[in-house]
């Protein structure tokens, strides 16, 4: 975690780029994100000099010898604000922008469209200086201030759908343990939050995988995937990715249901939570995916394209919304059905309504489940969350119930769950009950609630005690009458 100290000066560029007339708080991530690359690009440059002059060998920099006044530790340095404005607006930035070309990268790829926003050469002195007080050599102090930059959003209350809460992504991710073997994939991917989180899964719990090179090179090259249809989330997700140590993610710009997406069985990992917008129009959507479920609602369609795009065995965990759960529609039907019976569905966790306060009040659900083609469900297991840590009002604040660290010691010993009775938080729901109740994964139509039956006095004893009531009211205000000389 990023240090209050760290946080405030962060704030304090927010508070500069604010008022400078830069609001929209996408805006400042991103402008935020430019000088962030810049300054990590001299650093990275610096180390390399370094490593190759202590190694007595040639270095070939990203700076060339006439570019060396585009280096962050250089052009700081300029005699004025004015001719610091000059050299990185109009040689810095187009610099960074065709740096590896439009295709080496997941970063330079969505570049070309960039634009340096920064209107006066006081602003961005101040901002030069206020960033170059922040500590970023360590790659989990990059992690957990670009993590702090994307609460920002969240809390903004603008472009909140980007951004799944932190302490979700991570249960989820905790839940399917990612190896590092998997092929991982988020095709609606924000700011590539469920990816980072399996990243950090891996160094935390895979650290070996660095020393391995054909798992290495996985890692930084074949491991990750996203797709957006937001080429400035795009931006920011790669960001994101690189300041979490992953070298080249395969980041797309790519309506993920539409005909043009042609994966199919290539990913062992699915992780995601796909926009529920409603609707959208049907003749744009893969021919492939309504043949699995003929709508129009696109989380029904998201749950399509996953069981298209996962090899067998691969696994999904990913959130809905409560509808998908009970839906009585065909479409609805159609796909719980094909999870079902032609897959193996192991888990419903179903989430309180306030977990996407304060910018979404939908209730939703985390539904995991396995690619087989032969079917396999046998018993599903549901969990009924009712706290996730934070209050689930529109202010979020930290509490001390929390069911997250449950949910995962439970998935992980499902054995133990087998006896677990319908009035618990946890139970198993069998096939054969699924398939009779129309394939409905409401966790409310299967838990059953204990009435207690509780006993009340006689009418006639609590007219007796109302009465006393009465009478000692009576006699008091008598009193005070006196005291006051009231008649």
């Amino acid at each position: 975690m990023i240090t209050g100290e760290i946080k405030n000066k962060v704030d304090k560029i927010w508070e500069t780029f604010w008022t400078g007339g830069i609001t929209n708080p996408l805006t400042v991530i991103e402008q935020f994100t430019y000088l962030l690359f810049i300054k990590g690009l001299d650093e990275q440059e610096t180390t390399k000099e370094q490593e190759a002059e202590f190694l007595a060998m040639e270095h070939e920099g990203l700076f060339p010898k006439d570019k060396q006044h585009l280096r962050w530790s250089r052009f700081k340095q300029l005699g004025s604000a004015e001719e610091m404005y000059e050299v990185v607006s109009k040689e810095v930035f187009p610099f960074i922008k065709n740096l590896h070309g439009k295709e080496d990268s997941a970063y330079s790829k969505y570049m070309s469209d960039a634009m340096f926003m920064i209107p006066t050469a006081n602003m961005l002195s101040k901002i030069i200086d206020g960033i170059d007080n922040i500590p970023m050599k360590d790659r989990d102090t990059k992690g957990d201030l670009y993590e702090y930059l994307l609460s920002k959003v969240a809390t903004s209350g603008t472009n909140g759908q980007f951004r799944t809460p932190r302490h979700i992504i991570d249960m989820m991710v905790e839940l399917m343990k990612p190896t590092p073997e998997d092929v991982i994939i988020d095709p609606a991917m924000g700011s590539a939050g469920f990816l980072v989180s399996a990243a950090e899964y891996l160094r935390k719990n895979h650290s070996d995988l660095f020393l391995v090179q054909g798992l290495k090179e996985h890692f930084n090259n074949t491991m990750f995937y996203g797709n957006d249809m937001d080429r400035t989330m795009l931006r920011i997700g790669a960001m994101n990715m690189m300041l979490h140590g992953i070298d080249n993610p395969n980041i797309d710009y790519r309506d993920s249901l539409a005909e043009v997406n042609k994966d199919k069985e290539q990913y062992t990992l699915v992780l995601a939570n796909p926009p529920f917008k409603g609707s959208l129009d049907e003749e744009g959507v893969s021919n492939e995916l309504l043949k699995l479920t003929k709508t129009k609602k696109t989380e029904l369609l998201f749950l399509a394209l996953f069981i298209r795009i996962l090899k067998a065995g691969g696994r999904a965990a990913v959130i809905v919304p409560d509808g998908v759960l009970f839906g009585s529609s065909k479409a609805h039907k159609q796909i719980r059905k094909e999870i079902i019976d032609t897959h193996k569905l192991e888990a419903i966790i179903s989430m309180p309504s306030g977990v996407f306060k304060p910018y979404a009040g939908v209730s939703t659900a985390i539904i995991i489940f396995t690619k087989t083609g032969a079917g396999g469900t046998d018993n599903v297991w549901f969990y009924d969350m009712k706290a996730d840590g934070f209050s689930l009002d529109d202010k979020r604040s930290p509490i001390e119930q929390n069911d997250i660290p449950d949910i995962i010691n439970r998935f992980n010993d499902l054995q133990a769950e087998k006896d677990r009775k319908r009035t618990e938080q946890s139970f198993f729901v069998t096939l054969d009950e699924l398939s009779k109740n129309d394939y409905d994964l409401s966790i409310n139509k299967y838990k059953e609630i204990e009435y207690e039956e509780v006993e009340y006095e006689k009418p006639s004893a609590i007219i007796e005690k109302i009465e006393l009531m009465e009478q000692d009211i009576i006699a008091e205000l008598k009193q005070l009458k006196e005291l006051l000389n009231i008649k």
